[in-house]
């Protein structure tokens, strides 16, 4: 019996050991990502300044709707255009745009504007299908394409330090990635926690991949590679097609720090959870292989820390051996959480006009850290279970990697 417990025990302190190695090269990679941030905003964005158009697809209106598309009609850009597509004339944001369109301050930030109506398409998600649509308005002039979210608010260097990047041949795709600002909530403040944990798996790497909200490739590339018929045709993720063309053709995705954008949601805590689930699915059926590496990971953090509590909880196990268990699973939790102060370090030195905001609520990136590894687990075994999601009212059947089937649309 004294034998097995032992036995148990020493499992146990490989598994922790395993775990903290883990989280002591997480820290560092947080460091590296903190650092690197730090020395891409000291640098100048470039001077390479072509042609843009930009496309955003739109679906009702959401909060901080207006304000976030006066951003993007106000860019510091010597020339752009900017083309919004919805898919149906009875969505709301359709007349708010045509409203939007007409006042002068958007014809005067953006020399060209459009509007489209998509329509729908039964073989991939609404969201690409207006992209696709939006493609048609493009001004044969545009050197660069540009795919933004309606529902972040960017910085007005936005635009020019995404397409810096694309002066050099080596980079295919140039991408930032949305930056959840905690609120009063606490529902907003874990969807801060959960989603900043993913934005730092960028940085100055081979590995990186585009997020489809700030993401910019040149158009002379978008047709060579014929992303809108081998990658888009039969996707709901633009960002990841985009980025499988990019890995299939040997091109460098660069991440840009300087396009972080802000982004704020409220929402209930079953929501989050729906919303957290699909990002995870679509990752399951996009990009398998890294569904199974965090899987593996959260398996491993949320295992090991069942593990450790119930060795303490164990009659058996002497104090010196209680000590031993509680100093490494505190030591996990810790670095864990100094990764997670740095995400507070990062918002505070990106968003400094957040920073009311964030002197009330940016230690939550880091206090609500060792709840993430939890929900991520949950969502990663929800993901393995299921390939169907819903996404803005609109519901899917992922069934493979180059076939969707829309299930059933809701409201306009």
């Amino acid at each position: 019996m004294l034998l097995a417990a032992v036995l148990v025990l020493k499992a146990f302190l490989v598994l922790g050991a395993l775990l903290a190695l883990q989280s002591i090269v997480a820290l560092r990679d947080g460091y590296r990502f903190l650092r690197f941030v730090r020395k891409a905003r000291r640098e100048p964005p470039g001077s390479y300044r072509p042609f843009a158009a930009l496309i955003i697809p739109c679906k009702g209106i959401d909060a901080d709707f207006d304000a976030n598309l006066r951003c993007f009609l106000a860019q510091e850009y010597p020339s752009y255009q900017v083309i919004f597509v919805v898919a149906s004339e009875s969505d709301p944001a359709c007349e708010y745009l045509r409203d939007v369109l007409k006042q002068p301050f958007a014809s005067g930030s953006a020399p060209k504007t459009a509007l489209i109506v998509a329509g729908y398409a039964d073989n991939r998600g609404e969201k690409v299908n207006n992209l696709l649509r939006g493609l048609s308005a493009v001004d044969s002039a545009a050197q660069v394409l540009v795919f933004a979210d309606a529902d972040a608010r960017p910085a007005r260097d936005w635009l020019r330090s995404l397409v810096a990047p694309l002066a050099d041949s080596k980079v295919l795709v140039s991408t930032g990635f949305r930056w959840y600002l905690p609120g009063a909530s606490f529902v907003s403040q874990l969807r801060a926690a959960w989603d900043t944990s993913i934005a730092t798996l960028l940085g100055d790497h081979d590995h990186n991949f585009a997020w489809g909200g700030s993401m910019a490739i040149r158009a002379a590339d978008f047709r060579r590679l014929e992303v809108a018929d081998r990658y888009w045709a039969n996707t709901v993720s633009d960002d990841y097609a985009l980025t499988r063309a990019a890995r299939d053709a040997r091109g460098w995705i660069r991440f840009e720090p300087r396009c972080l954008v802000a982004s704020r949601e409220d929402s209930s805590f079953g929501e989050f959870l729906r919303w957290s689930n699909r990002q995870i699915i679509i990752t399951r059926v996009y990009a398998p292989h890294l569904w199974r590496l965090g899987l593996a990971a959260h398996v491993l953090y949320c295992g090991t820390i069942i593990f450790g509590v119930a060795m303490l909880s164990l009659p058996g196990v002497t104090l010196p051996w209680r000590g031993l268990i509680v100093a490494l699973l505190g030591a996990i939790l810790t670095l864990g959480m100094a990764k997670a102060r740095m995400r507070s370090i990062v918002a505070f030195e990106l968003f400094p006009e957040e920073r009311a905001v964030l002197a009330r609520f940016g230690a939550r990136y880091w206090q609500l850290a060792p709840l993430v590894p939890w929900v991520m687990l949950f969502n990663f075994v929800v993901a393995g279970l299921t390939r169907r999601i819903e996404w803005r009212g609109t519901h899917y059947e992922l069934r493979s990697l180059h076939e969707v089937r829309v299930l059933r649309r809701e409201g306009f």
